[in-house]
């Protein structure tokens, strides 16, 4: 899931990302354009309301490639994104817009 916020201080958005633990036994980092796709910029943190999240703040008006990243190798898109394209791998990415 991913949770959009305008943030007034920054003028910025701030996207959260949120994956449900029961899905994501594992360690998750989120990559995308917003942080050169570097797994350990921005990994989901395990809350005690069973989620792992992590939040990033971004340009308004941008559309944003971005994968989720386990800590066992596994790629996978978010389900709930505002779309999906295909990267220069053949590999589909998630995309969200600010």
């Amino acid at each position: 899931m991913i949770k959009l916020t305008a943030s007034r201080a920054s003028g910025k958005v701030k996207a959260s990302f949120v994956l449900p633990l029961t899905e994501t036994p594992e360690a998750v980092s989120v990559l995308g354009d917003f942080n050169q796709w570097s797994p350990s910029a921005d990994p989901l943190k395990k809350r005690a309301n069973g989620t792992r999240s992590a939040t990033v703040e971004l340009q308004p008006g941008q559309s944003y490639s971005f994968k989720y990243l386990s800590e066992g190798g596994t790629w996978f898109t978010e389900p709930e994104a505002h779309g999906h394209q295909v990267n220069e791998y053949g590999e589909t990415n998630s995309v969200i817009q600010t």
